[in-house]
């Protein structure tokens, strides 16, 4: 059996963009998405709809999160039961009111990667010193991301149904010439600094099946790297990569048993943002229902809120489009996020096709 090469010596080629925004830069590729992209993004917009990309969280069925994490823990320390024992917070006026807390991985649900987030040769992006990340990110955090908003053109690309499939095969792979081909069936192009959003359909099937069948045999659908796909993703100057999968690639490399080997190939090594566990499964069914599944969007996908040397920023995707019911309850936390009334059944009792997780917005499309 071949031995599974080192991740260093397997991208030693593969080309950087370290130092190109300056020796302090910790937004990478984001910094092609200046005011004429935003602009060139507005002037895709027809509709104003606006759909959010983001999945539910603490879903009673259980969240889609990478093998040995958690879901979210949210519970209340508020509400009025609180009043009716007695032990409610009085306010002057005498008005009641909720308050929760929540414990939870960071990338526990829709989000984007710090640029610092995966390293090899004790270097992060840009360079930076890998003791960086002790204790907190000093360097390349999530933070920096979240301050400059992400704001681009952006280009869906349904992946599973140019395959004719509700959902790709887990281990399924695709490569940019792939995209390319998509794109064109779908009668739209793949422009320079496009941020690339890619249904696989494989995050609306956790929905569908129970825990035990999407975590047998884990191992997720996605791009595939190959020294060709890295250069087209430098040459096109992509700044933001978007997928329905909890790791946006293939978890193993097929030929090289590499895991994951596109977070260093793209993330540390060139400053793609990677934005993972996005929910496509009503933009995607709405577009093609309009017949508009090539129209680009505009891509508003920056995060909301983000901790001061966070790894991970939660709970950021929209899209334009119809906004999701009413939550049962008002949560003041985006990471806090309630059940809407339509989504109180588990997706096996709703039954219908895939469940529509309420959502919150910091991440979105508009179309």
């Amino acid at each position: 059996m071949t031995e599974t090469p080192y991740v260093g010596d397997f991208l030693k080629d593969s080309p950087r963009n370290w130092g190109k925004w300056g020796p302090d830069d910790e937004v990478g590729s984001l910094n092609y998405l200046t005011s004429a992209e935003v602009l060139r993004g507005v002037a895709e917009v027809r509709s104003g709809e606006v759909f959010t990309l983001q999945v539910r969280m603490g879903d009673p069925s259980g969240d889609p999160v990478w093998p040995g994490r958690e879901g979210i823990q949210r519970s209340n320390v508020m509400d009025e039961g609180f009043f009716q024992r007695g032990e409610g917070v009085e306010t002057p006026g005498g008005a009641h009111y909720s308050d929760d807390v929540a414990t939870m991985y960071l990338q526990a649900s829709t989000q984007y990667d710090s640029l610092g987030h995966v390293w090899y040769d004790g270097q992060i992006w840009n360079g930076y010193d890998a003791a960086t990340t002790d204790g907190a990110m000093q360097k390349a955090s999530v933070l920096p991301i979240a301050e400059r908003g992400v704001v681009g053109r952006g280009v869906l690309l349904d992946v599973a149904r140019h395959r004719g499939k509700a959902a790709l095969d887990k281990g399924e792979t695709f490569t940019h010439e792939d995209l390319l081909d998509v794109a064109r069936a779908q009668g739209c192009t793949i422009e320079k600094h496009d941020v690339l959003v890619i249904r696989t359909g494989f995050i609306g099937s956790f929905y569908r099946q129970s825990a035990e069948e999407f975590y047998d045999g884990f191992l997720e659908p996605g791009l595939t790297y190959s020294p060709e796909l890295v250069q087209w993703f430098q040459d096109m100057e992509i700044p933001n990569l978007v997928t329905d999968t909890i790791a946006n690639e293939v978890t193993v490399e097929p030929s090289s048993g590499v895991t994951l080997p596109l977070h260093s190939a793209l993330m540390r090594n060139l400053g793609v943002a990677f934005t993972e566990i996005a929910w496509l499964e009503d933009l995607a069914a709405e577009r093609e229902d309009l017949g508009r599944l090539g129209q680009p969007a505009l891509a508003g996908v920056g995060p909301g809120e983000a901790a001061l040397g966070g790894l991970d920023d939660p709970p950021p995707s929209t899209s334009s489009g119809p906004r999701p019911s009413s939550p049962t309850c008002s949560l003041r936390r985006r990471w806090c996020v309630c059940s809407r009334r339509s989504t109180s059944r588990t997706p096996h009792e709703r039954g219908g096709g895939p469940a529509r997780p309420g959502r919150l917005a910091p991440r979105t499309l508009v179309r």
